[in-house]
């Protein structure tokens, strides 16, 4: 992966995360970290509660990127194929960006929630009523099974590198950018839920996933026009 790359992708996921994610998955944050969490522990136990958390999520964001990187490389067969793949990439990124700035609702016809799923609401409510250290990882694996149109985006930067490796790495970098926001959430919901700085995050984020997907699309016609380039190079 270039590093110019992987700048961007921390970039557009830390961003992003203080504005998207947070407005969509900030509801189960302050329901674990509310119902979960005892006020009584102490700050390192807290700590490793709410990293436990992340860390589930990440997990089931590196199983989505080795299962995308997979079948990114069975599809890839020809410069023609991973062209189309990295501009179909870009040109959902650039969807997300524009539905970040609310100029249309892409996000929001991507993330049909299934919460009302009898299986989820049933572990849901077994892992909520749970104070172990093992009950936040797996709440954070839950978590990470839920429709999420900024996840989806980033699963298909996954399959666009071809590689179940890379694609786990590309989820990892997404995973762990996003930390930060949903880590603090749980001992800061307020500061994160202001409107003024929500909005400046989303702001920035939207412009840098439109600028990424313009990139990555025009990668993809690199690809399309030059049949010299190399399909190893493909791994963005």
């Amino acid at each position: 992966m270039e590093s110019v790359s992987i700048l961007t992708i921390i970039s557009i996921a830390f961003l992003g995360s203080f504005g998207h994610c947070i407005g969509m998955c900030g509801g189960i944050v302050v329901a674990y970290s509310s119902t979960k969490i005892d006020s009584g522990w102490s700050k390192t136990k807290q700590s490793i509660s709410h990293i436990l958390y992340s860390f589930g999520r990440i997990t089931t964001y590196m199983i989505l990127g080795v299962v995308f990187g997979f079948i990114g490389g069975v599809v890839t067969f020809d410069n023609m194929t991973s062209g189309i793949l990295l501009i179909t990439t870009g040109l959902l990124m650039i969807l997300v960006g524009l539905s970040l700035s609310g100029k249309i609702k892409f996000l929001t016809s991507l993330e049909h929630s299934m919460s009302k799923s009898p299986l989820y609401q049933y572990t849901f409510k077994a892992l909520i009523g749970s104070n172990s250290f093992s009950s936040f990882y797996l709440l954070g694996m839950l978590n990470g099974l839920l429709p999420c149109g900024f996840v989806y985006v980033f699963a298909i930067t996954a399959a666009s590198t071809g590689s179940p490796l890379w694609g786990a790495i590309v989820m990892l970098i997404f995973g762990l950018s996003t930390l930060p926001a949903m880590f603090s959430l749980g001992f800061f919901v307020g500061v994160f839920k202001q409107i003024t700085l929500r909005n400046l995050f989303i702001k920035i984020a939207s412009i840098l996933v439109i600028l990424f997907g313009i990139y990555i699309m025009y990668r993809g016609y690199e690809y399309i026009s030059d049949p010299t380039k190399s399909i190893l190079s493909c791994h963005i």
